[in-house]
Formats: C-alpha cells, structure tokens, sequence
C-alpha cells in the first residue's frame, strides 16, 4: 500500500475517533457475513458503532489523538464506540458475546482514552448516576445542617405560640 493511501486511511481513523473517548476494542473471528450484518444493524439502532481496523494504521492514530490501550494489537480488531455511557455500551457487548460465545472476544475497554478491564466498564457509572451520587453527597449533609439550623428555632416558634393561645389570667 503507498504512503498516500495509507495516509488518507489514517486521516479516516482520525476522523472518526477524533471525538471517541470511550471504547471496546473486540476481536471478532469465525461470524459470517448475515450475523455481522444483523449485530452491526441492532447496535446502530441503540447508537452503537462497530468499526474494522488495520492495527498498525489504527495504533499511531490512536497514540496521537491520546487513546492508550493497554493490550498489544494482535490478530483482527473491531473497535465498538458510541451509546450514552461506556456502561451502557459494555452491557451491549456484553450481551452480543454471550449470544456469540466463541467468535467474539473482548481484548480491551477505554475510558476516557485510558485502559479499563471490562469488568470494570461494566461497572461504571453513567454520567447521570453519576451527577445523582454527586448531588446526593453533597445534599446529604445540607439537609442534616438546615434541619439543625431550623430545629431549635421551630421550637422557640411553637413554644410563643402556645403562650399566646393560653387564655389571659386575671390578675388581682
């Protein structure tokens, strides 16, 4: 292949995972042809992308854009990208390796351009389970601290009322 070529091929990758930060890097082996088809159409629908790669056009773009997988880039790589969450896209693979069990292997998760064990993507948060954590970290103690602030004072409050619910008492 010439050096042209080949660099129009790097300039695609580079284009296409030039916004991916969080992946699954697969080696698919032994699928034929209306299997891939039917996997590649049910993950478009949930936003999923299956992607083919040379490895050695695929490995120099992915060290210039800042993706570092920890695995070497050995025999076929599919790169799956896409979904709301890396959560959501490993419970896809998930899903698609179960029913395939012996063609698909999962070799690598990114997140965040970093390498992750797949368990460990399966595991992560999604970005609103995340803000949700967040929030309930940090409204967790105001409440705790507003009712502090507030007990005392509803106290005082119901205390004046009932004195000024009491009838008045004659005095001599």
């Amino acid at each position: 292949m010439s050096k042209a070529i080949k660099q129009l091929q790097m300039d695609a990758l580079k284009k296409t995972f030039r916004d991916v930060r969080d992946l699954i890097m697969l080696d698919i082996v032994g699928l034929d042809a209306v299997s891939d088809n039917k996997i590649r159409l049910g993950l478009r629908k949930k936003g999923i992308r299956l992607h083919q790669v040379k490895n050695s056009l695929c490995r120099r773009v992915f060290s210039e854009l800042g993706l570092n997988p920890s695995k070497p880039w050995v025999g076929n790589t599919t790169i799956a990208f896409g979904g709301s969450s890396l959560k959501e896209l490993s419970r896809e693979i998930e899903a698609i390796v179960k029913k395939n069990d012996k063609k698909i292997k999962i070799k690598d998760a990114l997140a965040d351009g970093q390498s992750v064990s797949f368990d460990q993507a399966l595991t992560m948060p999604t970005r609103q389970e995340a803000i949700g954590d967040l929030l309930s970290a940090i409204l967790g103690p105001a409440s705790t601290l507003l009712s502090q602030l507030t007990g005392p004072a509803s106290q005082i409050a119901s205390q004046l009322q009932t004195i000024s619910e009491k009838p008045p008492t004659a005095s001599t």
